[in-house]
C-alpha cells in the first residue's frame, strides 16, 4: 500500500491513535498534514516523520471552529491542489454519568466530536467532487453501537453514534462521486485514556474481550490505511470494529 503523491489530513495527529495513523502514512510515503490543537504535540509527531525521511506538515487548529477548519482546508488546498484522504480522529471523551452533565458538557463534546467531523468534511467534500475520488475515515467508537460504557457514557455515545450516521450519509451523496466513506470503531486501546485502568479492574475488563488484550494505537492504523487504500476501492458506508471481539457484530 504505496501512498507516494497523495495527500493525507489527519486531524487529532498529535498522539495517541492519531499519531500512529500519521506514522503509517507518512512510512508509506504519504504526504501527511497534522491538524491539532496542541501544536506542541503536532510539531513533535511532524519531526518524528521527518526526521525519519519522510513528509509531513503540521497545523493548528480547533475542528469544532468552522473559520478555523475552513481557513486551514483553503490553504492545503491553494498549497497542494486536492486532499485525497481525510481521517477524522479529533476527539475528547466524556465519562460523567447523565445526572451530572450539563449544556456545556453537551456542547464541547458534540463540537469537537460531531460538528468537527461535519467541518472537515464540509470544507473537503467539494474539492473531492470535482476531483472525482477521495477517502474519508472517521473515527467513531464502539461507545456509538452500544450507547457507552467503561470508557465513555451517553454523551460521548451520542457523539459516536452520530458520527457513524454521518459516515452512512456521506457515503451515499459520495458514492456517484467515487468518494468512499467509512468508519473505524476502536474498543478499549492503550492510549492516555486508559493509562489509569489498572489491577483487578483491568484483569476483570480484560477477561470480557475475546482476545483478552486491549488494542494498540498501530490497530486501529492499519485498519485507516488499508480503507484508504485501493485494497478497500469497493468498501463505502462500511462501520469496521477493532475492538478484540467486545460487540461480535
Amino acid at each position: 500500500m504505496d501512498f507516494k503523491n497523495k495527500i493525507v489530513v489527519v486531524t487529532g495527529g498529535g498522539q495517541g491513535i492519531g499519531r500512529a495513523i500519521c506514522l503509517k502514512f507518512a512510512f508509506a510515503n504519504g504526504k501527511v498534514i497534522i491538524i491539532d490543537m496542541n501544536e506542541e504535540t503536532a510539531k513533535t509527531v511532524k519531526d518524528e516523520i521527518k526526521e525519519k525521511g519522510f513528509d509531513a506538515v503540521a497545523y493548528k487548529g480547533d475542528v469544532s471552529n468552522a473559520e478555523d477548519i475552513k481557513s486551514i482546508f483553503n490553504e492545503i488546498l491553494a498549497n497542494y491542489g486536492r486532499v485525497d484522504v481525510l481521517i477524522n480522529n479529533a476527539g475528547i471523551v466524556s465519562t460523567k454519568a447523565f445526572m451530572d452533565v450539563n449544556e456545556e458538557d453537551w456542547d464541547r463534546i458534540i463540537g469537537i466530536n460531531l460538528k468537527g467531523v461535519y467541518n472537515t468534511c464540509h470544507s473537503v467534500f467539494p474539492a473531492m467532487v470535482a476531483q472525482r475520488h477521495g477517502k474519508i475515515i472517521n473515527i467513531a467508537s464502539i461507545a456509538g453501537k452500544r450507547g457507552g460504557g467503561i470508557f465513555g457514557n451517553t454523551l460521548y455515545a451520542a457523539s459516536k453514534a452520530g458520527v457513524i450516521g454521518m459516515t452512512k450519509g456521506l457515503a451515499r451523496e459520495g458514492g456517484p462521486f467515487g468518494i468512499n466513506v467509512n468508519a473505524i470503531c476502536p474498543g478499549p486501546t492503550n492510549t492516555a485514556m486508559i493509562e489509569g485502568f489498572t489491577g483487578e479492574k483491568r484483569k476483570n475488563f480484560l477477561n470480557t474481550i475475546p482476545l483478552r488484550r486491549f488494542g494498540e494505537p498501530e490497530d486501529v492504523a492499519n485498519m485507516a490505511l488499508f480503507l484508504a487504500s485501493d485494497m478497500a476501492r469497493q468498501i463505502t458506508g462500511e462501520i469496521s470494529d477493532v475492538d478484540g471481539g467486545v460487540m461480535l457484530d
